[in-house]
């Protein structure tokens, strides 16, 4: 155990800053830590933003990841609405808040999470243009989505991922009107590829949201400040009241980049690159969360994961990273969705390119199914669609790296864990 008169510092009041600060104090840590948020919030979990809490169906406490006296009770000392805006390597200081306070570390954990990524396009000052990564976003578009459902309003949204589609879900649960524009043909083509993006598609049709596929933004048009319209690049207009940028998230790297660490390739994901242990290219510093590019032997290359369980996991391994505890980062990355009335778990890593073919198992026509990523007969990744209580087979299924027969895979009755030799 590291001595008590250390002092960690955790830059980063996301799930990963808040579950690392956690792991510190249940491993016994009685050294100094410091949680350096630059939201007023305390640190809260952010799906519930696009799903639940944008829903009206969970209270606004319940997304906190802790009450806010745990902080106190457990000795954390907590510095809301503080933004860290330099890390001295050498002295080993970060330097944050308007009055420029510096603080020594013996350790550093850097968790600053992803940024929404803007429409640069004419129009995006206008007043009814959101993001969605933070909880007063979530608050605000709460608002903006009731609205448009009381008046029969039109919600653009740019982009056909899952903040995407989980807002559209969510704003034709308050009535509004929807258009989803995506240059694909296809919504969520990077994950699901072709053969899957297809059902996103036709269940979001069934409920009444639009699609203009194969286009994107070129301006958004108002008057007196507020959205009127949204035009795409092939000459068509879409009336609109407000306007969602869903384009993606970038990782929030700008200080990890300022203090010299390494970086990774904008073509890998980006990302601040680490070992196996979470830890940078400075051996007193280790990141966690969106931001990092981890190397993953199961599938022979770096990820970077955008997913709340890859911070709910990625913070504590951190923490006991820090601590000296032998620690292998090799989780797979695992996401879920609700929309409308499809629930659904992926596991795994098969971006298009990657599989040789997309096995089902069950009905897909009912949407109560798996579907298998498979490449030389050996399962990438899998998704659960109204199916539940699969995950861990699934998972141990891609772990064992075993070859499977197929015909067995797509067969409902054969149990998945039979299939691992």
């Amino acid at each position: 155990m590291v001595d008590a008169d250390q002092t960690f510092v955790i830059v980063g009041g996301g799930l990963a800053g808040a579950k690392a600060a956690e792991t510190l104090r249940a491993e016994g840590f009685t050294g100094r830590v410091i949680l350096i948020c630059d939201e007023r919030d305390h640190p809260y979990e952010r799906p519930p933003l696009s799903k639940g809490y944008l829903l009206g169906k969970e209270e606004r406490d319940s997304v906190f990841v802790h009450e806010p006296a745990w902080y106190a009770r457990n000795d954390i000392e907590l510095h809301l609405g503080q933004t860290v805006d330099a890390v001295d390597r050498t002295a080993k200081t970060v330097r944050f808040g308007e009055d420029g306070t510096l603080v020594h570390y013996d350790k550093l954990l850097l968790a600053t999470g992803a940024e929404p990524r803007r429409l640069d396009i004419p129009g995006t000052d206008l007043a009814g243009v959101h993001h969605l990564r933070r909880l007063a976003h979530a608050e605000r578009l709460k608002g903006v989505l009731t609205a448009l459902g009381r008046d029969n309003g039109h919600l653009v949204i740019a982009g056909a991922g899952w903040i995407g589609l989980e807002v559209a879900a969510a704003a034709r649960e308050y009535g509004a009107e929807v258009t989803v524009v995506h240059r694909g043909q296809t919504p969520l083509h990077s994950v699901l590829g072709p053969e899957l993006g297809q059902l996103f598609t036709d269940l979001h049709k069934e409920h009444g949201v639009r699609f203009h596929f194969g286009a994107r933004l070129t301006e958004i048009t108002g008057q007196d400040g507020m959205v009127l319209a949204a035009r795409t690049d092939d000459g068509e207009e879409h009336p609109a009241h407000a306007v969602l940028a869903a384009i993606g998230a970038a990782p929030r790297t700008s200080l990890a980049e300022a203090a010299g660490l390494e970086i990774a390739d904008r073509a890998l994901g980006g990302g601040i690159v680490v070992d196996e242990r979470l830890r940078t290219s400075d051996p007193a510093i280790y990141a966690a969360g969106d931001i990092v590019s981890f190397p993953h032997a199961l599938f022979g290359t770096r990820l970077r994961v955008e997913h709340w369980a890859n911070a709910l996991n990625g913070g504590p391994a951190a923490a006991r990273a820090m601590l000296g505890q032998e620690v292998t980062y090799d989780r797979l990355p695992y996401f879920f969705t609700d929309q409308y009335d499809l629930g659904m778990e992926y596991s795994g890593w098969a971006p298009p390119g990657s599989y040789d073919a997309v096995v089902i198992r069950g009905d897909a026509g009912k949407r109560e199914f798996i579907a298998f990523w498979v490449k030389d007969r050996r399962v990438l990744a899998g998704m659960n669609v109204n199916v539940w209580d699969v995950t861990e087979p699934i998972q141990r299924l891609i772990r064992s790296k075993a070859r499977v027969n197929t015909e067995a895979l797509a067969d409902p009755h054969i149990p998945l864990d039979s299939l691992v030799s």
